[in-house]
């Protein structure tokens, strides 16, 4: 009986020594590559890999000792649907663990991507496709629906004129709803700064106030013209005077009509026939032609007090407009922007 109880005992040594090797020999497997080495190493996940296929590649790429240590945590952890795909930025100081929370985490490399004033929302998605941020459809898509617009306060049937122009960090690969709602927070944090009071407006009146400044955007040359610029128009809207804007016909010409964006305008292209053509219509065109910055958006909300009616580009490399009190004083003007072919 002692002999068996002996041979239980022996056994047991051995198993836990055993284990206990085990263990020690898949923590040293769990700890960094080389802790000195703090390089980055770019690494990207797809969708749809397994575990078993990102760990090899970990392992592949120098960042792990071996793949066991990984697996053995996802599966431990329940994470092994939870790696996010998209790019990351991975060092050989880091451990097996640390490696797991960084893919989990979805703490990727970050992709920046400036938006420039006077954009179009088809313009924006076409940069945010080069990008690789997300895809031109969705984001026109989410721009257009209603339920992200109503949740964002966007008081309009899309996005236009409200997807503030800036530098922005988005990963790669991301969901166009969150692309959109980041630009429309960031108009009305710009907003906020430059009219404290703009919740108090009715929807309408605010969109007024940014389709007025769509077209100021389009307009203005140097930042002192702005308010000036926003002057004309206000002054025109309010006398019934049509606006008589080229950057709605550019507009029409590219937005609507698909067309090349032009060098220069000609009277036959005043006729083209669109609501959003202000030479044939009055008052403002339906919606915003461009998004504004915050330079054309304070010109909106804080014109000028003047008594100009026209202004005109004073020759066709100009860096400023020449802007009139009367009609006389208009035609007079030495350079006209608008030629006859």
């Amino acid at each position: 009986m002692k002999g068996i109880v002996k041979t239980v005992l022996y056994v047991g040594l051995f198993a836990l020594s055993a284990l206990a090797a085990g263990g020690a020999y898949l923590y040293y497997l769990s700890l960094p590559v080389d802790s000195q080495d703090a390089e980055q190493v770019a690494f990207r996940i797809d969708r749809g890999e397994s575990v078993a296929r990102i760990a090899t590649r970990l392992e592949q790429a120098g960042l792990l000792r071996s793949v066991l240590p990984f697996r053995a945590i996802t599966r431990l952890s329940g994470t092994e649907t939870r790696i996010q795909r998209g790019n990351y930025a991975l060092g050989r100081d880091m451990s097996a663990m640390e490696l797991h929370e960084r893919l989990i985490s979805g703490s990727q490399v970050l992709t920046r991507v400036t938006i420039p004033e006077g954009r179009t929302t088809s313009q924006i998605a076409r940069i945010l496709e080069r990008s690789e941020i997300t895809d031109a459809d969705s984001f026109r898509a989410a721009a257009s629906d209603p339920e992200l617009l109503a949740e964002l306060g966007v008081p309009a049937e899309n996005a236009e004129g409200y997807l503030f122009p800036d530098t922005y960090l988005f990963p790669e690969d991301y969901p166009a709803e969150l692309v959109v709602g980041s630009m429309v927070q960031g108009f009305f944090r710009t907003l906020d700064r430059i009219e404290p009071d703009h919740r108090e407006l009715a929807a309408e009146e605010l969109h007024e106030r940014v389709i007025l400044a769509s077209i100021v955007e389009r307009e203005y040359i140097t930042e002192e013209e702005a308010p000036l610029i926003a002057s004309v128009f206000y002054n025109r809207l309010n006398a019934g005077m049509r606006l008589e804007s080229c950057a709605t016909v550019v507009y029409v010409m590219t937005e609507e009509e698909g067309l090349a964006h032009p060098d220069r305008l000609f009277y036959r292209d005043l006729e083209r026939q669109s609501e959003y053509n202000t030479y044939l219509n009055s008052g403002l065109p339906p919606g915003p032609i461009a998004t504004p910055g915050a330079i054309a958006l304070d010109a909106a909300f804080n014109p000028a007090d003047s008594d100009y009616w026209f202004f005109v580009l004073r020759g066709p490399d100009a860096r400023e407009h020449h802007f009139s009190r009367t009609l006389q004083e208009h035609n007079e003007a030495t350079v006209l922007y608008l030629r006859t072919p």
